[in-house]
């Protein structure tokens, strides 16, 4: 049971890396360039769950959905001051524009919510799964998780492949100058990836937030290794990177139950340079071809 318990948590979690890095996948995809506040996006999901829940007392669907909602408006905040200006120069200084961005919000809600770990009851993280009489030490919502991370994955797929704004992405991704003569608004597909990827990061966050003390820097890690996920499955492969993020999961999950949590990120991280060393794209993606 203590295996099948790792395998169904490491599942959980690594749909969560999973989903935030289709969040990078996203951004990349559409303007070559990534979100490096994910982190700081999931940690406001839970953050304003929280609070519109647990402070206002607002029913949990609304208190969710605004708190989905913001982040979205947080991902256009992102694009339009941390990221357009210095892409319009032709400067990659929004690499650190957005780190810094991240931290600015950490920041900040570590003012206003304060420094203490806060929990978020869930009537699904409550009593663990049982079969045949048998707790199997997880808990329905960490069972729910990967179902709902890969929903919206295969939700990306239709709305990328049926929609007209994931034909109009799709197009400024294979080639800006042609959308551009085809009328595509380049500018607002950008920040509507964007929306797409803290909205993706911000589910994440309502998600784990029952299984996890809500605090202004629990994203910092989970940033981190979504990014390691995006890069190990190939950050140009959108299932790719959601497969990876399960593998990264078990892997963690794994080495967690078999040999202790203080050997978790020393391993797991040690298999991410190993695997990148024999991919360097990453499991699933494929090398950038360049015309000379």
């Amino acid at each position: 049971m203590l295996l099948m318990s790792a395998l169904i948590s490491g599942i959980g979690l690594g749909s969560m890396y999973g989903l935030m890095a289709l969040g990078f996948y996203v951004t990349y995809a559409v303007s070559g360039t990534v979100n490096f506040a994910q982190g700081s996006s999931m940690m406001l999901g839970a953050v304003l769950t929280f609070a519109f829940a647990r402070t206002l007392g607002w029913p949990m669907p609304v208190a969710i959905l605004c708190a989905l909602a913001l982040c979205a408006v947080y991902g256009l905040l992102i694009e339009f001051i941390a990221v357009r200006p210095f892409v319009n120069r032709g400067s990659d200084a929004w690499l650190m524009a957005t780190v810094a961005l991240g931290i600015v919000l950490d920041n900040v809600v570590m003012f206003t919510f304060g420094k203490e770990p806060r929990s978020l009851p869930s009537p699904l993280a409550q009593t663990p799964l049982e079969i045949g009489g048998v707790g199997l030490g997880v808990y329905p919502l960490q069972a729910m998780i990967p179902i709902v991370g890969l929903l919206l994955a295969f939700g990306l797929y239709l709305v990328s492949t049926r929609t007209r704004w994931g034909s109009a992405m799709l197009a400024v991704a294979q080639n800006r100058a042609a959308a551009r003569l085809m009328g595509i608004p380049i500018k607002r597909v950008i920040a509507f990836a964007y929306a797409i990827s803290t909205l993706f990061a911000g589910i994440a966050g309502v998600l784990i937030a029952p299984l996890f003390n809500v605090q202004s820097d629990m994203g910092t890690l989970f940033g981190l290794k979504a990014f390691a996920v995006a890069i190990l499955g190939g950050v140009t492969s959108a299932w790719g990177v959601m497969i990876a993020g399960l593998l990264f999961g078990v892997d963690e999950g794994l080495v967690t139950a078999l040999i202790g949590s203080g050997y978790t990120q020393i391993i797991t991280f040690a298999l991410v340079i190993l695997e990148l060393a024999w991919r360097p794209n990453g499991l699933f993606g494929r090398a950038e071809v360049k015309k000379v």
